[in-house]
């Protein structure tokens, strides 16, 4: 791998040496106001900064690859920055884990070129969404299934029986390269300030993958896209939910994606179902 280090003169004339690194988190976001850091909030970049603080007294903002929101988690959220400190990777990983709370972990830690960058120079994205349905299509009438206090934060406790073949037909409609701007925050706004500084961001989207399967205990939602927009997997999970309840007919998305306008979209779905699961990004070579 090439250097990874990049040099530049301090204040007194004297060459110091930087490393950049990428980090992989986990983090259980139902403490958290989301990602982005926020004075007097508890939120994911602000305790990260804090414990990078603590280990190499060094102050410093790590970029993450999204701004998940309030109460959403992460599998596999990346985070990238620079540091004078010269420390091995796993010296990093295990002194930030020692500081940071149980509900954040560091998986890993390694030093990358210094154009890397969590999120501009990330590929595609996969994130999940957990429902747990009450009640089944094949028994409308029968009674509720309870959903477990210790899963409760991880899912959405959705009340209506569900029709996963007219869901599964709203979803291939999704598939490819579209205009999502209905399906985004409906502040667009605040979407472009915090997805993109550039004067050339639009609001097209390719979803490379976009699938259900159901398990014991929740029917989840994987997706995959080269970016998304604010908001953008929890709404399209509240209108293929009004798909699988009847309110939808699946037609209905192509519709909706046609009409640019976020009123004729299905209602967001809650942040705790919602995980990033992983990133992507091109591979580095030697």
């Amino acid at each position: 791998m090439k250097a990874l280090t990049a040099s530049s003169l301090s204040e007194d004339g004297s060459v110091q040496f930087v490393a950049h690194w990428k980090l992989i988190l986990s983090y259980d976001g139902t403490g958290f106001h989301g990602w982005q850091v926020q004075p007097g909030l508890a939120t994911g970049q602000g305790t990260l900064a804090e414990a990078i603080r603590r280990v190499t007294g060094e102050t410093v903002l790590p970029q993450g690859s999204g701004r998940t929101d309030a109460g959403v988690h992460a599998l596999a959220q990346v985070a990238s920055f620079a540091l004078e400190a010269a420390i091995p990777p796993q010296n990093l990983l295990r002194a930030l884990n020692a500081v940071l709370p149980p509900s954040i972990r560091v998986l890993s830690a390694q030093q990358v070129p210094p154009d890397f960058h969590a999120r501009h120079s990330a590929v595609r994205k996969t994130y999940e969404y957990r429902i747990f349905e009450r009640r089944s299509c094949e028994e409308p009438d029968g009674p509720d299934r309870i959903c477990p206090p210790f899963l409760a934060p991880y899912v959405w406790d959705c009340r209506w029986p569900l029709d996963l073949a007219a869901i599964e037909d709203a979803t291939d409609r999704l598939l490819g390269e579209h205009d999502f701007v209905a399906f985004a925050a409906s502040d667009p706004d605040r979407s472009i300030r915090e997805e993109s500084s550039s004067e050339s961001f639009n609001t097209i989207r390719t979803i490379l993958d976009s699938s259900w399967a159901r398990t014991p205990e929740t029917l989840v939602y994987r997706i995959t896209g080269s970016g998304f927009l604010h908001h953008m997997v929890r709404n399209i999970v509240g209108t293929l939910v009004e798909v699988g309840r009847g309110a939808l007919l699946p037609t209905d998305i192509d519709r909706i994606l046609a009409s640019r306008d976020r009123s004729n979209a299905g209602p967001t779905a809650p942040a705790s179902g919602l995980f990033l699961v992983s990133v992507e990004y091109p591979e580095v070579t030697s």
